[in-house]
């Protein structure tokens, strides 16, 4: 059994640009807030917002350069968990992204991902790095029916 300085320790880690880091976000990420008691209507949230934002570092920031990395950090924050992943491309400007409710882009299959992780997750900042790269860190809290019926960490 994990001690709780290991519970609450954040997880770290360097991703190699591939579909396949997309899923190991998503397990590790899962683990951690399983970890945290996060409810199942939650983790299902959490799962879905981490996938679109990998799959945006790993495909449209790193394009799959096997050079460059996606970044990963989850810890608790303020009561939340905090989920922080970045890559190394050229960056976006949020302004730039078309809105993916408005008709003429209802067919298109890019746009969503940024408004499925708006949706799902409690607060979400984007900002560019320097030189190049872009950091996504989004924060989920605890449901009130879920928090009702898990014990208080």
């Amino acid at each position: 059994m994990s001690s709780q300085s290991e519970v609450d320790k954040p997880v770290v880690l360097s991703l190699d640009s591939s579909l396949d880091s997309v899923d190991r976000a998503e397990e590790e990420v899962l683990r951690f807030a399983e970890g945290h008691q996060f409810g199942e209507e939650d983790m299902q949230k959490i799962g879905m917002a981490v996938r679109e934002s990998m799959v945006n570092a790993v495909l449209h920031g790193n394009q799959y350069d096997p050079e460059k990395k996606a970044g990963l950090r989850v810890e608790m924050h303020n009561g939340g968990i905090a989920i922080t992943i970045s890559d190394e491309g050229a960056g976006f400007d949020l302004e730039e992204v078309p809105d993916p409710l408005a008709q003429e882009n209802l067919l298109r299959h890019s746009g969503r991902g940024i408004f499925l992780i708006r949706a799902f997750m409690d607060d979400l900042q984007i900002r560019r790095l320097a030189p190049r790269g872009t950091e996504v860190r989004m924060i989920k809290y605890r449901s009130e029916e879920e928090s009702d019926s898990t014990p208080n960490q």
